[in-house]
């Protein structure tokens, strides 16, 4: 029984292309672009918002635990002010605005704001 193709007259090697395969050219050596400098996500204290509020938000918005949140909110209290995330400047501005839109604190009636935060260049 013949082959379905005939292999005997086929050539042995693949014809040459027509035409000739790109080759990039060669571009001048650069510095790598210099990496932006972090950026801290400062939370404010204020008189209104309970811990259990500020431990609450920070879970939601950094994924924060429990036990850090809480150090969070005790240090927050204390002194005024505590770095809650050091990251690049886009996602701290984002952070930033995550938090002043958190919305009020519930477990107290005349509460009618978020926190403040801040961001501050870490170097």
């Amino acid at each position: 029984m013949p082959f379905p193709l005939d292999v005997r007259n086929a050539p042995a090697a693949p014809p040459a292309p027509r035409v000739v395969p790109h080759r990039p050219v060669a571009q001048p050596q650069t510095a790598p672009p210099a990496l932006e400098p972090p950026w801290h996500v400062i939370l404010l204290d204020d008189d209104v918002h309970t811990h259990e509020y500020v431990v609450e938000m920070l879970g939601a918005i950094f994924g924060h635990p429990h036990k850090l949140a809480l150090k969070m909110a005790r240090e927050v209290h204390a002194s005024g002010r505590v770095v809650v995330a050091t990251v690049h400047k886009e996602l701290a501005e984002l952070r930033q605005q995550q938090i002043e839109e958190y919305g009020p604190d519930k477990r107290v009636p005349e509460c009618r704001v978020s926190m403040r935060a801040t961001i501050e260049c870490a170097e």
